[in-house]
């Protein structure tokens, strides 16, 4: 990692994850870099993830709410998780568009967020570009969202490969920076929580991250390791059988 402020804690707390050892946590009164934010459950987790992305870190940093904040969720599911945080957020910065559309379960606006999820040589899109609504032609049935400049037009049947993107899983977000990062991190992740995923949610900052949830959840990622043992039966189906 390559970072001006050699003091970033960010960096430091990287550092002390990828060891197995809990993160530092800034004193009352201090400035930080790195924040956790402790929620009660994950209904509270919920509203103060939108307070923060919607009111808090943009008074405070000058950051834009929908350009420069990316929430990082270990898993789609729970009121914690990329699903149910698309909504909320969609709701709280997005409240009242001039046309929506539902598609494919999921509703698109004008100033929504959005991420491609494959690759589409034709429209040179690829997995996990992060783009805009621009409009929407009802008229003409189409969805035109903008990617570095360029417009891109979706037909409304082939939406499928299109998402709301104010929260997506860490998963989806390695290879990507982002000027500020909300992370959750909850017990209810409780088979996702591990090391590597909270480090590379945690290295996804580059100037701010705040993580939302239960300590409890973070000590338990820093012992996992690597990861949990995934038991399966794959193992068993590879044994020879007899007469083999």
């Amino acid at each position: 990692m390559f970072r001006q402020a050699a003091e970033s804690r960010i960096v430091v707390n990287a550092h002390r994850i990828n060891r197995g050892e809990m993160p530092e946590w800034p004193k009352r009164g201090e400035d930080s870099d790195f924040w956790f934010v402790d929620a009660t459950d994950p209904e509270d987790g919920a509203a103060k993830v939108v307070e923060l992305v919607r009111s808090r870190i943009p008074h405070r940093y000058g950051l834009d709410s929908i350009r420069d904040i990316q929430v990082l969720c270990p898993m789609q599911r729970g009121a914690l998780g990329a699903r149910s945080l698309n909504a909320d957020l969609q709701k709280a910065l997005n409240p009242n568009p001039s046309v929506r559309i539902e598609k494919f379960g999921a509703i698109f606006a004008p100033g929504d967020k959005v991420m491609q999820i494959e690759n589409d040589y034709d429209r040179d899109v690829f997995n996990g570009d992060l783009g805009t609504v621009l409009r929407i032609d009802e008229t003409e049935g189409l969805l035109i969202a903008g990617f570095d400049g360029r417009e891109v037009d979706y037909p409304f049947g082939e939406l499928d490969t299109l998402l709301p993107a104010y929260a997506m899983t860490i998963h989806k977000s390695q290879g990507s920076e982002y000027p500020a990062v909300v992370i959750t991190l909850a017990t209810q992740h409780y088979t996702m929580l591990a090391r590597n995923l909270v480090y590379t949610a945690v290295t996804r900052g580059k100037r701010l991250v705040v993580i939302v949830g239960q300590r409890r959840a973070m000590a338990i990622a820093v012992k996992a390791g690597a990861g949990r043992r995934r038991w399966t039966k794959l193992q068993e189906w590879m044994k020879p059988r007899r007469g083999d």
